[in-house]
């Protein structure tokens, strides 16, 4: 079963990362925002607003088959790994840099995270 998780986890976490990424390369080739067809057209010409909803559908899938066997409480807190996925990757796509609170952040929700699902290891036994 804990296999399960892992692996549901990962592709709950890789949609997830997925869409995000995908949102903001869809943003950043939208640009200059416009108010005419010829925008929309170019918006919806782009493979990014596609790859972002796969990637919401993909986790909403994901995310379902999760709770059908999940706790509810570590499959919740996991469901927002994307943060720290999307913060890592921010570096090498965006050129983004991490600061002290954003390190901070990202530890604090994995430990959150890792303290949920000890917390349920614990409750099972």
């Amino acid at each position: 079963m804990k296999r399960f998780y892992l692996i549901g986890f990962a592709v709950l976490m890789s949609f997830d990362t997925l869409a995000q990424i995908s949102f903001k390369y869809a943003g950043d080739h939208a640009l200059p925002v416009q108010a005419n067809a010829a925008w929309l057209l170019r918006l919806f010409g782009q493979p990014w607003v596609y790859g972002a909803v796969i990637g919401y559908i993909g986790a909403f899938f994901a995310y379902m088959t999760l709770l059908r066997r999940a706790p509810i409480g570590p499959a919740f807190a996991a469901s927002h790994l994307e943060v720290v996925s999307v913060l890592l990757l921010s570096v090498p796509l965006f050129h983004e840099s991490i600061g002290w609170a954003q390190a901070l952040g990202a530890t604090a929700i994995v430990a959150g995270i890792v303290c949920l699902a000890m917390s349920e290891s614990d409750d099972g036994q």
